[in-house]
C-alpha cells in the first residue's frame, strides 16, 4: 500500500531530520571549551611573563652593577693621578655614591631572587592545574565527539532503510512528498485531516475536498501544499488488512 510505506518513510525522514539537527547542535558544546582553553593559555601566559619581567629586571640590575662598579674602579685610578684635594674629595663622593646605588642595586636583586622563586613555583603548580584541566577538557572533548559520530552511524542505518520504502510508494506520489518536502524544509509532508481542517497548517479545506479525502483519496491542501489523508479510514484498513 503506498499510503502505507509513505507514511512510514515520512515517520524515517522526520526521524532524519532530528538527527540532522542534533548533529548540528552537538559540536557546539564545544565552544564552551574553547574559551575555557583561552583563558587557561592567558592564564599560563600572564604567570609565565611575571617570571620574564623579574629575570629581565635582575639582568638589567646586574649590567646596570656591572657598569657602576667599572666606574667606581676608573674613579679609585683617578685618584692616584689628582693633585688638588677638593678634585679628591669630590672623587671620593662619587665612588660613595656609586657604592651606594650598587647597594640598592644588589638588595633588590635578592628580592628579586626571592620574587623569583615564588612566580617559578607558582608557574609550576599552575602548569600541572592547568595541565589537568586541559586533559579533562579534551576528554570531555572526546566524549563530544564520539557522541557525534553514535549520532552521524545512527542516521546512517536511517537513510539506508529508505530506499525500500521509496519503492513501495507509486512514482507520482513519491514525487509529490519530494516536492513538497524540499519547499517546506522541515516537518511533515502529509498529514491527516481533522474535520475539515488541515492539520499541518491548521486552515479550513473546501468541502469537495474534504469530502474526497474523507471517502479515502489524498488530496493536496490549498494553503499549505501538504497531502491530505484520512487517519480513520487508514486505519481501519490496516485493521482489515490484519
Amino acid at each position: 500500500m503506498s499510503l502505507k510505506a509513505l507514511l512510514q518513510l515520512q515517520e524515517l525522514d522526520l526521524k532524519i531530520e532530528r538527527h540532522k539537527v542534533r548533529e548540528a547542535e552537538i559540536p557546539k558544546q564545544k565552544s564552551k571549551f574553547d574559551i575555557h582553553r583561552k583563558r587557561l593559555a592567558a592564564e599560563l601566559t600572564e604567570r609565565e611573563q611575571v617570571c620574564k619581567t623579574l629575570q629581565l629586571e635582575q639582568r638589567d640590575c646586574e649590567k646596570e652593577i656591572e657598569q657602576k662598579q667599572a666606574q667606581i674602579a676608573k674613579y679609585d685610578t683617578q685618584l692616584f693621578a689628582v693633585k688638588k684635594n677638593e678634585e679628591y674629595q669630590a672623587l671620593l663622593h662619587e665612588i660613595e655614591m656609586l657604592k651606594k646605588q650598587v647597594a640598592l642595586k644588589e638588595e633588590r636583586i635578592l628580592n628579586i631572587m626571592v620574587e623569583l622563586d615564588d612566580a617559578k613555583a607558582r608557574l609550576e603548580e599552575d602548569k600541572s592545574r592547568i595541565g589537568a584541566e586541559q586533559k579533562d577538557i579534551e576528554r570531555q572533548c572526546g566524549e563530544i565527539d564520539a557522541e557525534l559520530a553514535e549520532a552521524v552511524a545512527e542516521r546512517t542505518g536511517l537513510e539506508q532503510q529508505r530506499e525500500p520504502l521509496i519503492a513501495q510508494v507509486e512514482a507520482k506520489l513519491m514525487a509529490q512528498y519530494k516536492r513538497i518536502r524540499m519547499s517546506k524544509k522541515t516537518g511533515a509532508a502529509i498529514v491527516p485531516l481533522n474535520g475539515e481542517v488541515c492539520t499541518g497548517c491548521h486552515m479550513h479545506v473546501p468541502p469537495q475536498v474534504a469530502n474526497e479525502v474523507l471517502a479515502g483519496e489524498m488530496r493536496s491542501c490549498a494553503q499549505c501544499g501538504r497531502l491530505l489523508y484520512n487517519k480513520e479510514k487508514y486505519e481501519e484498513s490496516l485493521a482489515g488488512i490484519q
